[in-house]
């Protein structure tokens, strides 16, 4: 611990919620406990590329206001992976090296960074290549990151998603229409899960169960003959259509995103059922916004632990939310394990038994049950 006196902390991959809290949290620890410098780097490691690196150095009095402000002041990047880096013209570079300069540039002793499994892994490789302390906060929106119940940013999540299904309930009822919420979730389903159960959802599907549009309308006719004019449905972007097949847009750059399964289903259940279905998108907005306020405590624990970690030397870990209390994990053991929505989960088995589809069972019609 005598040794450490810098310390360097980035942001990386998709921006969410909670990041300015860790920060924030890291810096209190950082100086106020062990009187360390505190280094913001900007860009993630675009801002170690850059001669000379970008950083911004932290004082106590620099972090009133991060505790409720979203995004990452820090900035981030979700392209560019540094081993292969793509050029202006065309070819790819590995560019390793220029980061790990930077990084012993600043004469730093350690570096938290903050990220989900692909941001990790390559800092996790940069830090091995060129001796860096790496010291690991996890973050994703989709809760996918192995070794970890809950990761920074998803709560906000889906609070927000859970808000949009509370907004939909009445246009839904006003019009007679079927209306179908679609939210992120790039391989797991967990917050369509989550908010679908809190918002009140009729019909949830989500990448780890597989439907079929006839139970979906069966599900809907059920809901009409007991009397409800309306349904409400949310699904993940990463829903496969009836043929197997993610559904893609590709921008004019040619790069491929998920999204429109959502007006795949509106298209194909109005077919099958004759009813009227709209579809809301909130896409970036789940990013956005004021955290919630367990992304805060939870990003605020994550802090103070991951410069505890540096204290101890217990480099190359993750801190972990486990059983209610933080815990450290081996970054490659946290980003070799995927975390998807279990069939047999709890909030699976919750949301069955209180009446919510997920499009793989056929449903019992009855109209005699109102």
């Amino acid at each position: 611990m005598s040794k450490i006196k810098r310390i360097g902390i980035l942001t990386s991959g998709g921006d969410c919620a909670g990041l300015n809290a860790a920060i924030r949290a890291v810096t209190h620890r950082a100086i106020g406990t062990y009187d360390w410098e505190v280094f913001g780097i900007c860009r993630a490691t675009h801002g170690l590329m850059h001669r000379p690196p970008e950083y911004i150095q932290f004082g106590l009095s620099d972090t009133y206001p991060l505790l409720t402000l979203g995004g990452t002041i820090l900035g981030t990047t979700n392209k560019g992976n540094p081993f292969a880096y793509p050029m202006p013209d065309g070819s790819l570079r590995d560019r390793s090296e220029e980061i790990i300069a930077g990084y012993h540039q600043m004469n730093l002793d350690a570096l938290i960074g903050i990220g989900g499994d692909g941001s990790l892994a390559i800092l996790r490789q940069l830090a091995q290549q060129g001796g860096i302390n790496l010291v690991a906060i996890p973050k994703t929106i989709d809760n996918d990151l192995g070794s970890t119940e809950r990761s920074v940013g998803f709560d906000t999540a889906v609070n927000i998603a859970t808000e949009a299904l509370d907004r939909l309930h009445f246009t839904a009822a006003s019009h007679s229409r079927v209306m179908i919420l679609e939210v992120m979730g790039r391989d797991a389903g967990h917050i369509a899960l989550n908010a679908g159960i809190a918002g009140g959802a009729d019909i949830i599907l989500i990448p780890e169960i597989a439907y079929t549009i006839d139970n979906v309308c069966q599900a809907i006719e059920q809901l009409h003959q007991r009397g409800r004019n309306f349904a409400l449905m949310v699904v993940a972007e990463s829903v496969c259509d009836e043929t197997g097949c993610k559904v893609t847009q590709t921008n004019r750059l040619g790069q491929c995103r998920l999204g429109g399964i959502g007006q795949y289903l509106a298209d194909t259940i109005s077919d099958c059922s004759g009813a009227e279905t709209r579809v809301t998108v909130l896409g970036h907005v789940q990013r956005g916004g004021v955290p919630s306020p367990l992304d805060r405590v939870l990003a605020s624990a994550f802090g103070v632990a991951a410069v505890d970690l540096i204290a101890e030397g217990k480099f190359d870990h993750m801190v972990s939310w486990y059983d209610r209390d933080v815990i450290s994990v081996p970054i490659a053991e946290a980003i070799a394990q995927y975390r998807a929505v279990d069939p047999d989960d709890i909030l699976v088995r919750t949301a069955r038994s209180i009446g919510i589809c997920f499009g793989d069972h056929a449903v019992k019609l009855d109209a005699a049950r109102r």
